[in-house]
């Protein structure tokens, strides 16, 4: 599988994650999953300190232990700063906190990246510089990055934090391409032309921020997945026809269309059926050609000016 140089991190990640969001659902073997998704080349686990409540991070830290995998070949990241149904919170206590908590759960030393989940309005850069340091001179962050946040947010943070901002997730995929339209139809007076996330992903190009595509597969904001759906034939059509050409499957064409941008994009899967990860670990070698990349881009309801 392709690795990814993570940022100015020095870290180096397969450019397929696995998400651990739902490895507390009932039914599932964690340390088969984990097993599977090292064995078809994946090293970065993405955690959250709210998925689960928590458990997820505990259920990983003991699946792993169980397992054949060792944490130091291994990468894994979590984030902070939702506080469920009430609040963001990047005051420098929350974001020292929720990383002892994560830690603890993770039954590790040190996580490789930490992530800021979500922009907080009320963020003081200064705070989050003293947490980010303080961790970083612990030696339990080796990494720092966010998560749904624009150019000038993130500008915003670093008029105090100097510790580099690696990583930023973004909600990315074949039906949820807002960050591409715009760049495509600029000048227009069309719905496409209005750049809603501020040039964020020419701003990662420039900056060197790893963009991690989260709900790659979804449409709408969890509204459901677009692959087999009868709501997008002409979508489906295409991607049938392309993986046919191209020897794979739909997911594995769904994960080629962002691995083909030259942004050198991460994608984040959650599925927790290791049939389905090694689907999508055999497909990450594939390359689209301009030409179709464009055409599956048509396919989903986009147009070209």
């Amino acid at each position: 599988m392709k690795t990814l140089k993570i940022g100015e991190s020095g870290l180096e990640a397969s450019q397929i994650v696995l998400g651990c969001m739902r490895i507390n659902e009932a039914g599932k073997n964690p340390v088969n999953v984990i097993e599977t998704a090292v064995s078809g080349g994946i090293n970065l686990f993405d955690h959250a300190d709210i998925y689960g409540g928590g458990e997820c991070e505990s259920i990983f830290a003991d699946a792993l232990k169980k397992s054949s995998v060792k944490r130091e070949d291994i990468l894994i990241q979590t984030k902070c700063g939702i506080v469920p149904g009430r609040m963001f919170d990047f005051s420098k206590e929350h974001i020292l906190e929720s990383v002892e908590g994560s830690l603890k759960r993770l039954n590790t030393d040190y996580v490789d990246m930490l992530l800021l989940h979500r922009p907080d309005t009320l963020v003081e850069p200064s705070e989050v510089a003293e947490a980010f340091e303080k961790l970083e001179k612990e030696g339990k962050v080796r990494a720092f990055g966010v998560s749904n946040q624009n150019p000038m947010q993130i500008e915003l943070l670093k008029t105090a934090v100097k510790t580099p901002l690696v990583a930023n997730q973004l909600q990315f995929g074949l039906k949820h391409t807002g960050m591409i339209d715009a760049g495509l139809n600029v000048n227009m007076l069309d719905a496409a032309s209005v750049d809603r996330d501020g040039q964020i992903l020419e701003y990662s190009r420039i900056h060197n921020m790893t963009i991690q595509a989260w709900s790659p597969y979804q449409y709408g904001f969890f509204e459901g997945i677009f692959i087999g759906n009868e709501k997008f034939p002409e979508l489906n059509k295409a991607l049938e026809e392309m993986a046919e050409k191209y020897k794979t499957t739909v997911t594995g064409i769904s994960t080629a269309w962002i691995s083909r941008h030259p942004a050198n994009i991460q994608t984040i899967i959650g599925t927790m059926t290791p049939m389905r990860i090694e689907e999508v670990t055999k497909a990450s070698d594939v390359i689209l050609s301009r030409e179709d990349w464009y055409a599956l881009y048509l396919a989903a309801g986009n147009i070209l000016p």
